[in-house]
């Protein structure tokens, strides 16, 4: 390798070449290392200008009115980012343990290793509390922009080359069409696509033996972000050793290859131990989390995955492979152009088609997933396969544009795949104007490539007629070429982020902008708010997981690892859910709100129409009721009580008395009869139910049940009238079976007495800190103790000064036995998995220490002269 070369990649590697004082910045070295720093910076503002660009287009916020909160990114991750910057500036009751706002007390290490745990989630504590949304749009941007520096980086340290192309192919990564697609609207995977090109500089470090200590810790970090797609990014950083292992000359004999492969098997296992208590907190809670129905894997027609390489399209039954359509022409090229090593040719070539492959057979496509096919969205490992197109692009132009036969090979096979995929149903309006455009700037761009390359290596001397124009002439050919090349993939990344979102938009649920709404909600919840004494429960607030927003202590909660005994326990007793059970809701009922000790109600009618380009506004109120104590003290034997598994009965038999009047019911078309107490309040609880229903001379109210996904909440119909004749009309969407019991009268005067019975004999004091309770008990109460909080794992409990033992199960919350003797109750979360994974990190800490002093010893033993120290 020439030496301006090597000075290139041990700059890009961080070490000096010749282990010499380090040269001025005017020297010839010094001005070598302007790749290594250009190239990723470079990366980096092109693709946030870009991404600034596409969102100005789409009229998206923070550059337009439109909300961007699609689906999880408007339920799930700015709820989280909300609640994290609270927390971290110490404004939540709960701590890194538990959460006491959502599901009415859900595990939170496991949410901040599956959401919150990347290194860019911090920035949320520079925004003020009334601009989260710009704070997650600005973490989305720096995660990126962050990915296209890395990929950069990367490319200059596999090969040396042209800085602004390496920057152009960074970029390109960056904004794929996985980005757009699936990033840009689920953060927390963005740290995946970082990851990956990290971990290929960390697989280049095994390789030649460099930064045993500083490797595995990437690994931690990249596996501590986000160890879903950091598992995937690790499959295809492995992929990319392999070929580098079999194709690069400093690998070239077979012990070279193994301590390549050791090493790197080294640093990932240590990686992976350092982040264990994390990873294996997460793991443990998929493992109790609620499951989704099980998905099984139908690779999309080839048309379909051959659409998507193609500009502005959108799908989530096809891989996302779009990379711009220069970048792709540059890796079409690989297989063909001739200044290439045959070997790597062939190498980056079979690594694409294999890995292109294993998107579409089924048993790779559960290795890629970890053993289990993902509900929604079966190919999120395809940045993968982008960054490793990338590399192919940048491996056949390092050293120059590939010639002319090779780029007309490549662009053969570029017009093949955009014919082919013509009938695809993903293909936009956009898509061919993008695609022709982008193609002719690229062809243009290569034209004086080729004209400078010849130029350069003729050797011809220049024209005798104005010879001082010549060598201006000249230099401004790659200038020139690397403008139409950088406008042909920004141009097409622009359009295609614009599209993407608007089609997003158009057709998948929405969420709206953080707005007045809001904002009354969270004022009087703050107000209101008594925890523990009783929660404060934030009521209905357009999006999801309002609480984390707004405050409060309610039921709405909604996490991959939301614990199927919450989303059981709380649909049980009439709850509504989304996402399959994992997103439970709130319920506005008056038994329920005594089972779970909310004294403060917050109720909101919105005043206009929830719209996608405004902020959402509601009139707000408040209302306040006398409930049991969070911690309440049930008999040795449990009253008599309706039978059956209707929600009301079960209702019944958590409170432990009879306040329904749970009728026989006639139905005959749409209508639905029973006879009720006069005064009465009648409930329809019918949770697969999907359109209206009306007490006779009562507003319409709507159900939204849509099994397996959502499941409607019970609701107030209205008052029984003196005559006591319940008659219910219905205007169901769809045939539906209604349970056998679907309607419940409620007296209020029996829930009065029972309230009444139960804050007598309930705990007289209630303290909370972080994740403990402790609850001071009548003298003598004998019986069960319970918290109103759901049983999830990790609850150890004692009555007085006993040990703490796993808490037991009381109708699905959290349950003491008390024997009379006992004053006080106390009770403690500890996250399953963190005494086994702290065991495992501490470990990997030790062996990355040993690492590191042996490496020093082995280094200074190399520096070592002649004969040790005595020949000195």
């Amino acid at each position: 390798m020439p030496p301006a070369a090597e000075t290139v990649l041990d700059e890009v590697d961080g070490k000096e070449g010749t282990g010499g004082p380090k040269p001025p910045p005017g020297s010839p070295r010094g001005r070598l290392r302007a790749p290594a720093v250009a190239g990723p910076l470079a990366a980096a503002l092109l693709t946030a200008a870009l991404l600034a660009l596409a969102t100005r287009l789409s009229r998206s916020y923070p550059f337009g009115p439109v909300t961007r909160n699609i689906v999880d990114l408007g339920q799930q991750y700015l709820p989280f980012h909300a609640y994290w910057r609270s927390f971290l500036l110490g404004e939540t009751h709960g701590d890194v343990f538990l959460n006491w706002n959502s599901g009415f007390g859900a595990g939170f290490l496991g949410d901040i290793g599956t959401y919150l745990s990347s290194p860019f989630d911090l920035l949320v504590v520079l925004f003020p509390a009334d601009r989260v949304e710009l704070a997650l749009y600005v973490v989305t941007v720096v995660k990126i922009t962050a990915a296209g520096a890395a990929m950069a980086l990367l490319l200059l340290r596999m090969r040396p080359g042209p800085w602004p192309v390496a920057a152009v192919l960074g970029s390109a990564y960056a904004l794929s069409g996985w980005t757009f697609t699936f990033g840009a609207t689920v953060p927390m995977w963005l740290d995946g696509l970082v990851a990956f090109p990290l971990l290929c500089l960390v697989g280049e470090w095994a390789r030649t033996g460099r930064r045993p200590v500083l490797g595995p810790v990437v690994v931690a970090l990249a596996w501590t972000a986000n160890f879903y797609t950091a598992y995937m990014a690790t499959i295809g950083a492995a992929v990319v050793l392999l070929v580098r292992l079999l194709t690069a000359e400093e690998t070239s004999g077979a012990r070279q290859r193994l301590a390549g492969a050791l090493r790197a098997a080294r640093g990932v296992l240590l990686g992976i131990g350092l982040a264990a208590p994390l990873v294996v907190v997460v793991f443990l809670g998929t493992k109790v989390a609620d499951p989704t129905p099980e998905s099984t894997f139908a690779p999309a027609a080839w048309a379909e995955v051959l659409a998507r390489f193609l500009p502005a399209t959108a799908s989530l039954a096809s891989p996302a492979l779009y990379i711009g359509t220069p970048a792709l022409a540059l890796a079409l090229t690989l297989p063909f152009n001739g200044a290439v090593a045959p070997r790597v040719r062939a190498g980056w070539s079979a690594a694409v088609v294999l890995v292109t492959l294993s998107l579409q057979w089924e048993p790779t496509h559960l290795i890629w997933h970890a053993g289990a096919s993902p509900n929604g969205g079966p190919y999120r490992q395809t940045f993968v396969l982008c960054g490793l197109l990338v590399v192919a692009g940048w491996f056949s132009a390092a050293r120059g544009v590939p010639r002319p036969t090779a780029l007309l090979a490549g662009g053969t096979l570029l017009g093949l795949l955009a014919w082919a995929a013509h009938g695809s149903i993903d293909i936009d309006r956009w898509t061919y104007p993008a695609f022709g455009l982008a193609a002719a700037l690229a062809l243009t761009a290569a034209l004086p490539a080729l004209a400078h390359t010849r130029g350069t290596t003729a050797g011809e001397p220049p024209a005798p007629v104005r010879p001082s124009r010549a060598p201006a002439a000249a230099r401004l050919l790659p200038v020139l070429a690397v403008v139409l090349l950088v406008a042909a993939q920004a141009g097409e990344a622009a359009v295609t982020g614009k599209r993407i979102e608007e089609q997003q938009r158009d057709k998948v649920a929405w969420s709206p902008r953080i707005g007045p709404w809001h904002t009354a909600v969270a004022d009087e919840v703050a107000r209101a708010d008594a925890w523990p004494k009783y929660r404060t429960e934030p009521g209905e607030v357009p999006g999801g997981n309002d609480v984390l927003i707004v405050g409060g202590q309610g039921a709405d909660y909604y996490s991959s690892l939301t614990a199927e005994v919450t989303s059981r326990t709380l649909a049980s007793l009439g709850f509504g859910y989304y996402a399959k059970g994992r997103h439970p809701v709130t319920l506005d009922n008056p038994v329920t709100d005594a089972l779970f000790s909310i004294g403060t109600r917050v109720r909101s009618v919105p005043t206009e129409p929830v719209r996608q380009d405004a902020l959402p506004r509601a009139t707000v109120s408040v209302a306040t009721t006398p409930v049991p104590p969070l911690v309440t003290v049930r008999p040795m034997k449990r009253p008599a009580t309706h039978p059956g598994d209707s929600a009301f009965a079960e209702q019944e038999r958590l409170l432990g008395a009879d306040v329904y009047e749970l009728p026989p019911v006639t139905r005959e078309g749409r209508t639905v009869g029973a006879r009720c107490p006069a005064g009465s309040q009648a409930w329809f609880w019918a949770p697969e139910y999907r359109g209206g229903a009306a007490l006779a001379g009562k507003p319409r109210v709507d159900f939204e049940g849509k099994p397996p996904a959502v499941r409607a909440p019970m609701r107030a119909l209205g008052t029984v009238p003196e005559s006591g004749e319940v008659r219910i009309e219905l205007s169901p969407e769809r045939t539906v079976r209604l349970p056998r019991q679907p309607v419940g009268c409620l007296v209020r005067a029996r829930l009065d007495s029972a309230v009444r019975q139960l804050t007598a004999t309930g705990a007289t004091e209630v303290r909370a800190t972080g994740h403990t309770v402790t609850a001071q008990l009548l003298p003598g109460s004998t019986g069960t103790a319970v918290l109103a909080a759901p049983r999830i794992s990790g609850w150890r409990c004692a009555a007085g000064d006993a040990e703490p033992r796993p808490a037991r199960a009381y109708q699905g919350l959290v349950a003491i036995p008390l024997d009379g003797r006992a004053h006080t109750v106390t009770c403690s979360f500890r996250p399953p998995g963190l005494m086994l994974g702290g065991a495992v990190g501490l470990t990997a800490l030790l062996a990355l220490i040993a690492t590191g002093v042996l490496h020093r010893r082995a280094g200074r033993r190399a520096h070592q002269p002649a004969g040790g120290p005595a020949a000195a």
